[in-house]
C-alpha cells in the first residue's frame, strides 16, 4: 500500500483480505483499493518488448541494405545532404515506433487509473447505501433542527391534549346543573361513541394552520389551531397520517420548505375536490424537484412502509379536502394550497401518478 491512509469505507476490504490471507493460496489476487492501490512498478512490458524487437528488425534491415548495396558515386557538394537523407530514412521509422509505444502505454496506464477511480467511486456508493439503510442520516442545518423541533412539540401536543380539554370543560360544567337523563323512547345505544366523534367541524383557518404545522416549538397560535383541529375525526387522522409521512420524506432529506411547486389555480383545485383525476387537475402536480420526485419513487417501490403511508396519506387528503372545498372560499384553497400537507400531497399524488 501507499503511505497515503485510505478512508474507512476503502480499507475495510484490504482487513478481510488480511484476516483471511494465511487461508488463501500465495498466488490470490488482493482486493483492490480503487485509487489508494499501490501503483504497478515500471517495469519493461510488452509493448516496449514489441517497440524494441521492431526498431531491431529496421535497423538491422537497414544495415544490410547499406551493406550489400552498390555504393553510387556521390556527386560533388551533396555528400552532406545524402548523409542526412540515409539518416532520416534508418531513424524516422525508429522515432516513429517509439512515439508509438509511449502513447500506447500512456493508454494503458490511464485504463488502470480509470479503474482504480472506479474502485474508489463503487467502494463510497456502497458505504452511502449501508449508511442510509442503518439509518445513520448527517444533520441538516436550520431546516433540519427546524422539522426536529416541530415534531417534537406535536408529540408534547398529542401526549397533553387529553389534559388540555378536560381542564377547558372542567367551567362549564361546575355552572350548568345535571340534567335528567333522556327518556327511554329513544335509548342510547353503547357503540363506544366518542366526543371526537360529535364535536363540531374545525374552522377553516384552524384547519390550514394545522396542516402547515407549527413553526417553531413556541409557535402558540399554532399549537392552539393544531389542538382545535385535532378534535375532528377527519382532520386528526389526515394532521397523523401527514406527520407521519413528513417524518420518512425527512429521512431522504426531503423537507417540504425546500419545495417551490407551482402555484394552481382555485377552480383547479375544486374540480380535483369534485371527484376530477388525471390530466384535467394535473397542474396540481407542481412539485419539479427532481431530486425529491427521484428519492420519492425509489422509496415508493422499495419500501412497502413508505408505500403504505403514503397511500393512507393520500386517501385522507382526498377525503378531508372534498369536504373542505364544498365551504371554503378561494382564499382558503389558496392558503390550504401552500401548508406543508398540501406540498407533500402535491410530491407524492404525482409520484404515485394521480395526475397522469
Amino acid at each position: 500500500m501507499s503511505d497515503a491512509t485510505p478512508p474507512e469505507t476503502v480499507r475495510a476490504p484490504s482487513a478481510g483480505a488480511r484476516a483471511t490471507g494465511a487461508a488463501k493460496p500465495a498466488s490470490a489476487r488482493p482486493t483492490p483499493l480503487g485509487i489508494y492501490d499501490k501503483a504497478r512498478p515500471d517495469g519493461i512490458t510488452s509493448i516496449e518488448i514489441v517497440a524494441i524487437a521492431l526498431s531491431a528488425v529496421w535497423l538491422l534491415g537497414c544495415l544490410i541494405f547499406f551493406v550489400f548495396m552498390d555504393q553510387a558515386p556521390a556527386v560533388e557538394g551533396q555528400g552532406g545532404l545524402r548523409f542526412l537523407m540515409t539518416m532520416l530514412a534508418v531513424f524516422m521509422p525508429v522515432a516513429m515506433i517509439w512515439v508509438a509505444a509511449t502513447a500506447a502505454r500512456a493508454s494503458r496506464v490511464m485504463r488502470e487509473e480509470s479503474q482504480r477511480l472506479q474502485a474508489a467511486i463503487d467502494a463510497i456508493r456502497h458505504a452511502y447505501i449501508a449508511q442510509q439503510q442503518g439509518g445513520r442520516l448527517t444533520s441538516e442545518p436550520s431546516v433540519s433542527r427546524k422539522l426536529d423541533e416541530i415534531a417534537a412539540a406535536t408529540r408534547k401536543t398529542e401526549t397533553a391534549l387529553a389534559t388540555f380539554s378536560t381542564r377547558r370543560e372542567e367551567a362549564p360544567r361546575s355552572a350548568q346543573p345535571v340534567e335528567p337523563p333522556p327518556a327511554e323512547d329513544q335509548p342510547t345505544l353503547a357503540l363506544g361513541t366518542q366526543s371526537v366523534d360529535t364535536a363540531p367541524p374545525v374552522e377553516g383557518d384552524d384547519l390550514i394552520r394545522a396542516l402547515n404545522f407549527p413553526e417553531t416549538a413556541e409557535d402558540e397560535a399554532g399549537f392552539a389551531a393544531l389542538r382545535r383541529a385535532m378534535k375532528d375525526r377527519n382532520a386528526a387522522q389526515l394532521i397523523q397520517a401527514a406527520q407521519d409521512i413528513l417524518t420518512l420524506l425527512s429521512q431522504d432529506g426531503i423537507y417540504m420548505d425546500d419545495l417551490r411547486p407551482d402555484r394552481a389555480r382555485p377552480e383547479i383545485w375544486r374540480m380535483f375536490g369534485q371527484g376530477a383525476r388525471g390530466r384535467p387537475v394535473a397542474a396540481l402536480g407542481g412539485i419539479r424537484d427532481r431530486s425529491s420526485l427521484a428519492l420519492t419513487a425509489g422509496r415508493m417501490k422499495q419500501d412497502p412502509i413508505f408505500r403504505d403511508a403514503a397511500h393512507h396519506f393520500l386517501r385522507r387528503f382526498d377525503k378531508l379536502f372534498a369536504d373542505f372545498e364544498k365551504v371554503a372560499t378561494d382564499s382558503e384553497i389558496s392558503a390550504m394550497a401552500d401548508t406543508r400537507t398540501a406540498r407533500a400531497f402535491m410530491l407524492l399524488g404525482r409520484v404515485a401518478g394521480t395526475f397522469d
